[in-house]
């Protein structure tokens, strides 16, 4: 059947053949039989631009390939389908004692999905991103072969598929070693910085204390209160906190949505003054507090109680741009461009990444990330977006590839050095590039 799909930013959908394959030989019969457009897999619509569209080929729809193959509650070792989404595999070890070494900031990501895009937490400084933790992959090769890969057995494709954006293979299980904890619930501080050097100041001590941390920015303020924000760090809570906090009941994961998104958003209901109303409301409202309890959901997936929050964009939706810059001095020359161009974002943060791993693909590096959303209808925001990469790239930083839908494509190269490595890897394992994406396309990825 044939279907309209986009990216979560719903900027460029496109067309394309989707199949619901329930078995790996399905899958495998799926890709030795795709046409000339190729084919893809594709999880739960997550990344924010064009990775997971294949415009006139075919995608393989794995949210129904979703079982939990194996989990030694013991060692706190899963294999799971590469379709169930981090939420559900949550809801499945948290009750056991563990939790899942590295989230992004949203639940309702596929675990195929999170290795495709090797993604990143607010741990990064401490525990790196998932390929840090993930003991093997089962993948559909081009030619229909099933294999299990290891960072053993053949680290070329392994590194290669953790943020290789699925074009090196269909990614059908995922085995993670997890990290454990006492209760599921979470010890969290905040505070409150009034410019860019004591945001800086404030994350950089709180990762010393915190497994977790990461920083809200108002990208809007100018002069002295330019690079404010807000810090939130924390660990997961043990007993004694939960016992001295005098919990009323048993804190349990149990995310929810407590609000729903209109199904139409009125164009420029997100705006320059609205979002500066919005970013001095939320900046004042915060108080600084030290060991809060929160819930897993609240600290670590606070949009997903809010269904369908993309729609809040309009009808023309929005981008979201995330850069990594190796230096403080870059990240304050990329907000004077935002703020001096009054970009509308309410949504941005700042983090501070630590060592990247060997994947070629792999975005997380050391030095510090930016990201932040904005409506896509913004006057001019497609050459301030190229300044904005001209600026990473100068600063030998680059651009998420997951989240990416507009970058120039003789700008990856600079982005990520090693791409003529996996470019090598894609003529050994895919040589007729039968794994295409509208990304690949756009960037001949």
């Amino acid at each position: 059947m044939f279907e309209l799909v986009a990216g979560w930013g719903r900027t460029a959908p496109s067309t394309a053949e989707v199949t619901r394959p329930t078995t790996p030989e399905g899958v495998a019969e799926l890709v030795t039989s795709a046409g000339e457009r190729g084919v893809l897999a594709r999880g739960l619509g997550r990344s924010y631009g064009d990775p997971a569209q294949n415009a006139g080929g075919q995608l393989i729809d794995l949210t129904e390939f979703a079982q939990l193959l194996s989990f030694d509650a013991q060692q706190g070792i899963v294999t799971v389908q590469a379709g169930m989404s981090i939420e559900t595999l949550l809801s499945i070890v948290v009750p056991a004692g563990w939790f899942i070494p590295v989230t992004p900031g949203t639940a309702r990501v596929t675990l195929g999905g999170a290795a495709a895009a090797d993604v990143h937490g607010k741990n990064h400084h401490r525990d790196g991103s998932l390929a840090r933790h993930v003991n093997s992959l089962q993948l559909v090769l081009a030619d229909g072969s099933i294999s299990v890969v290891t960072p053993d057995s053949d680290p070329e494709l392994f590194w290669g598929t953790m943020g290789g954006m699925g074009l090196t293979g269909v990614i059908l299980a995922v085995t993670l070693q997890l990290i454990p904890i006492t209760t599921p619930a979470m010890s969290v501080d905040t505070e409150r910085a009034g410019g860019l050097d004591e945001l800086v100041s404030l994350l950089v001590s709180a990762e010393q204390r915190h497994r977790y941390s990461v920083a809200w920015i108002d990208c809007l303020a100018s002069g002295r209160r330019a690079g404010r924000g807000i810090v939130t760090s924390g660990e997961h809570a043990g007993a004694a906190e939960l016992a001295s906090a005098r919990a009323k009941e048993t804190p349990r994961y149990a995310p929810r949505e407590r609000a729903t998104a209109p199904t139409w958003v009125p164009p420029g209901l997100l705006n320059r003054g609205t979002i500066t109303a919005f970013n001095e409301a939320w900046f004042r409202a915060a108080r600084p507090q030290h060991g809060a309890l929160h819930s897993i959901s609240s600290f670590f997936h606070p949009l997903d109680a809010v269904a369908g929050w993309n729609r809040l964009y309009g009808p023309r939706g929005f981008l979201q741009y995330q850069c990594v810059v190796p230096d403080e001095t870059t990240v304050r020359a990329v907000l004077a461009r935002i703020s001096g161009a009054k970009v509308p974002s309410f949504l941005a943060v700042l983090k501070r990444f630590g060592p990247a791993t060997p994947g070629p693909l792999s975005f997380p590096r050391n030095g510090w990330t930016l990201a932040f959303d904005i409506p896509a209808a913004t006057d001019g925001l497609d050459r301030v977006l190229d300044q904005l990469d001209e600026l990473v790239a100068e600063s030998h930083g680059s651009v998420y590839l997951a989240k990416d839908s507009r970058m120039r494509p003789e700008l990856l190269a600079t982005f990520y050095p090693q791409l003529p490595a996996w470019h090598a890897l894609r003529d050994r394992i895919d040589p007729n590039r039968t794994f295409r994406s509208d990304q690949s396309r756009r960037l001949s990825l």
